[in-house]
């Protein structure tokens, strides 16, 4: 699978920017951006972090996707490349999810990948 045509390389979803638009909106806040970070950490190495966040890092990238500003730190995006957050509001499971063809392997508890 080939990284989408953006900067950060990451899919955000119809959904997800949606959800993630209305939380800024009810925040009232127009200089947040979302960022999806990779982190050490986790039972099985790396772990995700999505957060609204006010800074800007330097190299980071970034789209705007959905009216909402997508951040990425230049040294997730090769782990991110590729990756589609989407947002489940189901029985089953609601909040934001992350699919990421760059992660050979996941821990039982679904939090962190390897």
């Amino acid at each position: 699978m080939t990284a989408p045509e953006t900067a950060t390389g990451v899919v955000l979803t119809d959904a997800a920017a949606v959800k993630a638009k209305a939380l800024l909106d009810q925040e009232g806040r127009d200089d947040l951006s979302l960022r999806i970070a990779v982190q050490p950490g986790g039972c099985a190495g790396l772990r995700y972090q999505l957060y609204f966040d006010d800074r800007e890092l330097d190299g980071d990238k970034s789209d705007v996707i959905g009216g909402v500003r997508l951040v990425v730190d230049k040294m997730s995006v090769p782990y991110l490349s590729g990756a589609r957050i989407d947002f489940a509001d189901t029985i089953e499971a609601q909040g934001f999810t992350i699919d990421n063809p760059n992660a050979s392997g996941s821990c039982a508890c679904g939090d962190s990948f390897n």
